[in-house]
């Protein structure tokens, strides 16, 4: 077993900093604040853990950034992803766009009109993504193209010549 980890030690001014931080009204401040002086004074993360109601793994994440990066520690990182992985490449979506202009009869589905769940299986099915995606990545494609997922309505045409005047058009 490892022993714990603590805090290095602290200077007069690391100190005055995690004091004020204290009374900080960001709620990753006050904790961290909290979990670095409590480290400082040689309780061990899983007390410190238990007496914070947080996992021992917080902790242990805030003494090592303490030990890392100094008062720096104190600041909240992004949580956005490093990287994103687009599911619709530049063609794939294009082809999406083009697949909607479609029935949904044409592919074997029991209505004539689409929803996200069936363009995401849809599309899977004519091998527009490697696998299986959400109804939301549809979504997100298509606003990506400029195209606003709503009722069908003037941008969908009819064969019928009649079509504009039945719709009032």
């Amino acid at each position: 077993m490892k022993p714990p980890i603590f805090v290095r030690e602290l200077s007069r001014k690391e100190r005055e900093a995690l004091e004020a931080g204290l009374r900080s009204k960001d709620a990753f401040v006050l904790r961290r604040s909290q979990i670095l002086l409590a480290s400082a004074s040689g309780q061990s993360p899983p007390k410190i853990a238990a007496s914070l109601g947080c996992a021992s793994q917080t902790v242990r994440n805030a003494i090592h950034a303490f030990n890392e990066r100094g008062l720096h520690a104190l600041v909240a990182g992004s949580s956005r992803p490093k990287r994103i992985h687009a599911a619709f490449g530049e063609e794939s979506s294009e082809a999406l766009k083009e697949l909607l202009h479609h029935s949904p009869r044409e592919f074997g589905k029991q209505t004539s009109l689409w929803t996200l769940e069936d363009a995401a299986q849809v599309s899977f099915e004519e091998s527009l993504t490697q696998r299986q995606v959400s109804g939301e990545t549809i979504r997100a494609t298509l606003a990506r193209l400029g195209v606003r997922w709503e009722r069908a309505k003037r941008w969908i045409e009819s064969p019928d010549p009649e079509y504009e005047r039945k719709k009032g058009l």
